[in-house]
């Protein structure tokens, strides 16, 4: 029998509300199985969003009022998937949580909605979202089947950087991998959210299970990126979907692209230097040029004075030096915050789908995956297994049974 099966990853970025990215995944998913895809995989913090760019008022040692209220909008577009703050793992899945009375299930009907999509299109979704639960918010995965519905979900293990501030911790229990069939192809899939890619204890607690298919959703744009995710498919011995947004400026929420939106004043998120001289004490060979919130310091081609040949530049001087250097960076919203570069790696390293940059609106990465390819790479390298030397090296995780589910 065939193992192959055909996967996909979904460039998609947040739109306005939740409902409406809700809707985006849906006919997305549709598209993709109009195409024969049999799993697809979206960005981390899909639904609810990434709140790029936003520093939420806050300093070291300080929150401020205006921050507050971004977080309370922020908060507002985060579905509720009916969990606990603990997390209530399988009787969450299997929902044995009490429902209050009168309503049909818990939280929002993000859950059923997403059940529903995965029911219609036969497409097995998994989706990184930011899942609100108590007063917290959680950056999850949840991998919805097409005959069993939501069959796993965990949380974000560490939040990365800044993201500690609005993002919770998420327990390692979670990251128990999931069990699938999908046309007599066994999967055995794994999620590890953006940075957790870095952590060495974390991937090799995942190898232990003997992944298969390893689900990397991602904020990360950056080069580096595509060397990690391609040592994983190497050392794993697995397939790697890595799927990211990509996002323009104008495409940010409106509480975060226009602070008045949040009751916060227009140098809410700035960094405003005590020690920044007025444009009279600047040196002679650069020039300031204001650039919406931002100044910009230029050099004056060497030249002791300007143009216009005063010590001091004029405002005219300075537009007339400035233009050139301005000119990607009109303040049309069009630039990107992230540039995206979704992937698919195959099980030796190999890059199948390169990264996709500057593309935006749901495109969609697709390949024949033949998992077979999985077993032949393990003639030289198992690194949970023979090759572990687990006789002498062993890793216990909190919660976690890291010997391969059944």
């Amino acid at each position: 029998m065939s193992q192959k099966l055909k996967l996909a990853v979904s460039q998609s970025r947040t739109l306005s509300t939740l409902q409406e990215t809700l809707e985006s995944l849906a006919s997305t998913t549709r598209e993709a199985a109009s195409q024969g895809v049999d799993l697809i995989l979206f960005p981390e913090a899909y639904l609810g969003g990434y709140p790029r760019t936003c520093g939420f008022g806050a300093t070291v040692g300080s929150r401020s009022d205006e921050g507050r209220e971004q977080f309370l909008q922020y908060f507002k577009t985060c579905p509720d998937l009916g969990d606990i703050p603990a997390g209530a793992g399988d009787d969450w899945v299997d929902r044995k949580l009490p429902v209050a009375k009168g309503e049909e299930y818990r939280g929002d009907g993000t859950r059923e909605y997403l059940e529903r999509v995965a029911k219609e299109t036969g497409v097995f979704v998994v989706t990184g979202l930011v899942e609100k639960c108590g007063g917290s918010l959680y950056c999850a995965v949840v991998y919805v089947c097409p005959r069993l519905g939501c069959i796993g979900k965990r949380r974000k293990v560490m939040p990365t950087g800044s993201e500690r501030l609005v993002w919770a911790q998420g327990s390692p229990s979670t990251l128990r991998a999931v069990t699938t069939k999908i046309k007599g192809v066994k999967l055995t899939m794994a999620a590890a959210i953006c940075w957790e890619n870095m952590m060495p204890l974390l991937r090799y607690s995942l190898y232990s299970q003997n992944v298969n298919l390893w689900l990397a959703p991602t904020a990360d744009a950056r080069d580096s990126w595509w060397p990690l995710v391609r040592t994983i498919g190497n050392e794993g011995r697995c397939f790697v979907l890595s799927a990211i947004s990509c996002v323009k400026r104008k495409h940010l929420p409106a509480w975060i692209n226009d602070p008045k939106q949040s009751g916060s004043s227009n140098t809410a998120n700035s960094v405003v230097s005590p020690s920044r001289s007025p444009r009279s004490g600047r040196r002679r060979s650069t020039l300031t040029v204001q650039e919406e919130k931002h100044e910009l310091v230029l050099p004056a081609n060497g030249d002791p004075k300007t143009a216009a040949g005063s010590a001091i530049a004029t405002d005219a001087d300075i537009a007339a030096e400035a233009k050139p250097y301005l000119a990607s960076s009109s303040g049309s919203g069009e630039e990107f915050v992230c540039r995206g570069g979704s992937c698919i790696i195959g099980p030796m390293g190999n890059t199948i789908r390169e990264p996709l940059w500057e593309v935006e609106d749901g495109r969609l990465l697709i390949s024949e995956c033949d998992f077979e390819d999985c077993e032949r790479g393990r003639l030289d390298l198992d690194v949970a297994g023979s090759y572990s030397r687990n006789d002498a090296f062993k890793l216990t995780v909190e919660g976690l049974d890291i010997n391969p589910p059944p």
